[in-house]
Order: C-alpha cells, then sequence, then structure tokens
C-alpha cells in the first residue's frame, strides 16, 4: 500500500472514530431517500432540523437512533449519555457479529418498518378499518419506534446493560428475528392490514 493510499483511508470520517459508512447499501429502494448515511464523526446536529418540515430525513440514522432512545422520558436531555452507550452496544455488535454496527443498524430499520398500516374510516355512524400502504419516512420513524420499545421493555426486569440490550435488539432486527420484538411488532401490523383489505 502506497502512502497516498495510507493518507486516503486516514482521512476517511468514521464514526466515533472507527465505524466506516463506504459499502454499506440500502436494500430497500423505498427507504434509500429516507436512510441518510451521510458520514458523521459524533452523532450530534444539535437539533439544526427541528425548524423545517421533514427535515429529521436529513439527520443521520445513527443519531435518529439515539435521538429515539432519549424519548421516553427518563433519558431525555442525556444526549451524551446515550450517545456513550450507543458506542458501547456497537463495540458489542462487532465482538457478537464482526460486521459493521452501522450496517447491522441499517438492515434492523429495513426489518423493522412495516409496509401496510391500518386506517379508522367512518360511514353514518358505522367505523370500520381500512389498509393503508406507508409512507417511506413515516415507515423509518416506526421501525425506530418498534425498537426502541422494544429496547424499554427488555431493559426492565433484566440484569442486562443498557448497551447489552441495545447489541441485542438491533442483531436481532437486523437477523429478521421472529423472536425480536421489532420484528413481531411489524409482522402483526402488516397480519391486521392483511385482514383489513
Amino acid at each position: 500500500m502506497s502512502e497516498e493510499e495510507v493518507q486516503v483511508q486516514d482521512s476517511e470520517i468514521r464514526l466515533f472514530g472507527e465505524y466506516s459508512f463506504g459499502g454499506i447499501e440500502v436494500r430497500d429502494i423505498s427507504l434509500k431517500r429516507y436512510l441518510n448515511l451521510d458520514p458523521v464523526y459524533i452523532p450530534h446536529s444539535g437539533g439544526r432540523h427541528e425548524a423545517r418540515r421533514f427535515r429529521k430525513s436529513t439527520l443521520n440514522i445513527v443519531e435518529r437512533l439515539i435521538n429515539s432512545l432519549m424519548k421516553p422520558g427518563s433519558s431525555g436531555g442525556e444526549k451524551s449519555r446515550i450517545t456513550d452507550s450507543t458506542r458501547t452496544a456497537f463495540r458489542i455488535i462487532v465482538l457478537k457479529t464482526g460486521r459493521n454496527p452501522v450496517e447491522v443498524l441499517v438492515r434492523a430499520v429495513e426489518n423493522s418498518a412495516p409496509n401496510e398500516d391500518t386506517t379508522r374510516i367512518g360511514y353514518g355512524g358505522v367505523v370500520y378499518r381500512l389498509a393503508v400502504d406507508i409512507s417511506p419516512q413515516r415507515r423509518i420513524d416506526i421501525a425506530l419506534r418498534f425498537i426502541v420499545k422494544g429496547i424499554v421493555e427488555q431493559t426492565f426486569g433484566t440484569r442486562k446493560a443498557l448497551e447489552e440490550v441495545i447489541a441485542d435488539n438491533l442483531i436481532g432486527a437486523a437477523n429478521n428475528d421472529g423472536n425480536n420484538f421489532a420484528v413481531r411488532r411489524k409482522l402483526e401490523m402488516e397480519r391486521v392490514a392483511l385482514s383489513s383489505r
């Protein structure tokens, strides 16, 4: 390897200085535009996306996961702690699977994103459900919500650390494991939508 090639590799922006964004392919065509994999060192934008509608799709997917992990309440405002936990969880993913944890996160989001949902339609006092397609941005929102809900539910009542629970849930969702909370909820949502067609 020549000196120029070494300099090019060293100048690559890596998440936490360790994980590359290069070579990660979003397999789901509809999510490609909304699943942002722009390289960042630290996933912290400082809320620059908040003022404009739908600007959250320009946010890096790792930061969206971290922001979602802060939502349930007890971790609200503790972004540095959740970022450190996610960083440790990514190290656990590398040790368990040997894969790039950013790619594992992308696969987990793809496998947890439902394609169909139901909506309530009312005619003259009679209410029934109708199956509808879900927009790509909402699919990512729901997938992250399912992943985080699975992490929160599994964290309580167990001796596992938060980092291990995050790693286990991301690996399970990435492998499309039927026992994973996010995958189960996706299949349940699609089953209800199928029966409402």
